[in-house]
C-alpha cells in the first residue's frame, strides 16, 4: 500500500507563484523516481516533469521548463513542485506519481488524489 498526498493548491494572479507537495507514505522507497502531471476537464493528463532518487536529476516539460522546479526532500519523503511565473494556461488539477521517470501517464502504478491550481489572468 502507498498513499501519495498532494497539497499546497490554490487560486493565484499570473505571474505568481505556489508550491506544491507530495508526500509519500507505505511501502515506496525515499529513492523512488517521481513525477508530476496535471490534466484539466477532457483533456488527457498531461507530463509536467519527473525527479530522480535526488534532485540532480530531473526532466520538465517544454511548456513549464525554466519556470517549474522540481525537489525532493528524501529524509521526509516528499517531492516539491515549486511554481513560478504562473500562467493561466497552467490552471489543472496537479498529481503526483510513482513510482518512474517517464511521461507516460499511463506507466504509473501510484497516484495522489490531485491539488487544485488556478490562476486568474
Amino acid at each position: 500500500q502507498v498513499d501519495l498526498v498532494e497539497s499546497g493548491g490554490g487560486l493565484v494572479q499570473a505571474g505568481g507563484s505556489l508550491r506544491l507537495s507530495c508526500a509519500a507514505s507505505g511501502n515506496i522507497s525515499n529513492r523512488d523516481p517521481m513525477t508530476w502531471f496535471r490534466q484539466v476537464p477532457g483533456k488527457e493528463r498531461e507530463f509536467v516533469g519527473s525527479i530522480g532518487w535526488n534532485s540532480a536529476v530531473t526532466a520538465y516539460a517544454n511548456s513549464v521548463k525554466g519556470r517549474f522546479t522540481i525537489s525532493r526532500d528524501n529524509a521526509k519523503n516528499i517531492m516539491y513542485l515549486q511554481m513560478n511565473n504562473l500562467r493561466p494556461e497552467d490552471t489543472a488539477v496537479y498529481y503526483c506519481a510513482a513510482p518512474g521517470f517517464d511521461s507516460d501517464y499511463r506507466k504509473y502504478e501510484w497516484w495522489g488524489q490531485g491539488t487544485q491550481v488556478t490562476v486568474s489572468s
